[in-house]
């Protein structure tokens, strides 16, 4: 997220410009003035009571899957919608993170802002295409993000992206332009299976193939989370988490659920292998991200606020029991 750095100031100019006369005598000198060497410091975050800061609230973590002018599924919608949810998200203050950043933690907004994650399953051309000029077509949802981002830089939009092997269509450009373009690649699994009718070994090799297509096309990624095909956990729940296939160890730092509800903050009760999404599609459904958003508006004490710091965690002093005892050394409660 935004970070305000400084590069180091300039040495000082002196200039000397010797002039002849007609005489041929005179010299005259002129010296430039020393450059400015100071350097201005950032105000520092403003007190978190004044942005009423909570670090222990609720965070959207909105799950889509196609984006495309003829929706089909529940899970679908328009380039119109979600143009217009993107829209939304602005005018509340939300600042998009990744899934990565969320459940490590590392979350830097700026005060008074709400992170939201934008996640994608299933690795469709809806997702990303490609123009014959090499760019993500227009009404794609990178498409849409990079347009916003150009109107709204602001906002940084960036998402996650659970893939399957042949994601986007066997597509070679996408991993490789997601990943240099500052986007999240998650895993979805290898053929996109109900694990609940996997053995474990069959568990096991969906996470390692599934891994094994990502890092060939982005040499040197790292897949740090996973969403469940289905929302359905394997009937050995621990292998959603970690295993090893083929001699290849994996292990998981977040486990996507299918659309339910906002997720906890990460300072707080969060169980990183079970973390809910909110569903966003085609038509208006019970707790879908319009409820949940509206509903977030209509409790902004309940939401996550950042208090513009990220080396703090900032919170209502009467919320101090949910925070998880590891983050106390970076609690500031008011």
């Amino acid at each position: 997220m935004a970070r305000l750095g400084f590069g180091a100031a300039g040495a000082a100019v002196v200039a000397l410009m010797i002039t002849t006369t007609a005489c041929g005598t005179a010299d005259r000198a002129a010296v430039a003035p020393e450059a400015n060497t100071s350097v201005i410091a950032p105000p520092p975050p403003p007190d978190p009571a004044t942005v009423g800061a909570n670090e222990l609230g609720l965070v959207p973590i909105l799950m889509y899957h196609q984006i495309t002018p003829a929706p089909a599924g529940d899970y679908d919608q328009t380039p119109e919608k979600f143009r217009a949810e993107l829209d939304r998200l602005l005018r509340e203050n939300y600042r998009p993170i990744t899934v990565s950043q969320y459940v490590s933690g590392a979350i830097d907004l700026p005060a008074g802002a709400h992170p939201v994650v934008l996640t994608f399953d299933d690795s469709t051309t809806s997702q990303i295409s490609f123009t014959a000029a090499g760019v993500p077509a227009p009404d794609t949802a990178v498409g849409i993000l990079e347009q916003f981002r150009a109107d709204h830089p602001e906002f940084a939009p960036t998402a996650t992206f659970f893939v399957n092997n042949e994601a986007f269509s066997g597509e070679s450009r996408a991993l490789p332009w997601l990943a240099a373009h500052g986007y999240e690649i998650g895993a979805h699994t290898a053929t996109h299976a109900n694990l609940a009718r996997l053995d474990s070994a069959g568990v096991q090799r969906e996470m390692v193939e599934n891994i094994r297509a990502v890092t060939a096309a982005v040499p040197g990624g790292q897949v740090r989370s996973l969403a469940l095909p289905l929302g359905i956990s394997p009937v050995d729940r621990a292998l959603a988490v970690a295993g090893s296939w083929g001699g290849q160890p994996y292990a998981f730092g977040a486990v996507m659920l299918v659309g339910a509800e906002p997720a906890p903050s990460p300072f707080g009760a969060l169980d990183p292998t079970a973390i809910p999404r909110i569903r966003s599609g085609r038509a208006p459904v019970p707790f879908d991200s319009t409820h949940w958003l509206d509903r977030l508006a209509e409790n902004p004490d309940q939401r996550y606020t950042a208090d513009g710091d990220p080396a703090r965690i900032s919170f209502p002093r009467a919320l101090s029991a949910e925070l998880t005892a590891r983050w106390a050394d970076r609690a500031t409660a008011y």
